[in-house]
């Protein structure tokens, strides 16, 4: 039988990744995440090294890109991205459990270009990006992935030693080459506050490992 647990955003573990992020692992972090993995499921992560400045200007960039126009938005819509798997996507444009989200996103990526073997062969969700026509909107994109994927190596270092393994056994086994699924997105105000009170549904994430940021505005998504 299923049981339902709920967990109050006080109980979650906060959790210093400095050792990690600097190489310099101890086992004071590895006990950590194993207790937080076994107990809440959940943990914050802080000291994790990823530049204030740079998620400063990620914000403002995304918030320059919600405030256009729909039609604007469309002209890097998902459609053009293919089987890569890239793009915006419109308030209601997905689903979750049958239900349109309240909700609007982009979705990046690993830059990937036609010469690349993955995306010769047209395996899903390899591919370019597209990216909307506001300067250094692409480079801070780039750079931000590239941070975010270290620290996602990181926090993998650290769940390997949790479960008692090498630090390095997951990246030599499974995350030599890891598939990056990055999304910004925004919730706008509901028309309807008597309506659906969520922007999405509740859910579970199918990745491997899911690194939220989030505040009023920004909620970029899995790496």
């Amino acid at each position: 039988m299923a049981t339902e647990l709920t967990v109050d955003v006080s109980q979650i573990p906060v959790i210093d990744i400095s050792s990690l992020v600097s190489d310099n692992r101890l086992d004071t972090v590895a006990n950590q995440i194993r207790q937080a993995c076994c107990g809440t499921g959940f943990f914050y992560i802080v000291e994790h090294g990823v530049d204030q400045g740079l998620q400063n200007r990620l914000e403002q960039l995304s918030r320059q890109f919600f405030a256009q126009d729909l039609e604007t938005k469309m002209q890097i819509r998902m459609a053009l991205g293919g089987r890569a798997w890239r793009g915006y996507f419109p308030v209601g444009g997905e689903l979750t459990n049958a239900k349109p989200d309240l909700k609007e996103g982009i979705y990046f990526g690993s830059q990937l270009n036609q010469t690349h073997p993955a995306v010769q062969a047209g395996v899903p969700m390899h591919g370019a990006n597209l990216f909307p026509d506001i300067p250094l909107f692409r480079e801070i994109i780039l750079e931000y992935l590239a941070v975010m994927t270290q620290l996602g190596h990181a926090v993998m270092a650290g769940i390997a030693l949790s479960l008692n393994l090498e630090a390095s056994y997951f990246r030599d086994r499974y995350t030599t080459d890891p598939l990056i699924l990055f999304r910004i997105f925004n919730y706008p105000p509901q028309s309807n506050p008597q309506g659906q009170s969520w922007g999405v549904g509740e859910h579970t994430d199918y990745g491997l490992l899911t690194i939220a940021i989030l505040n009023d505005f920004l909620d970029p998504e899995e790496s």
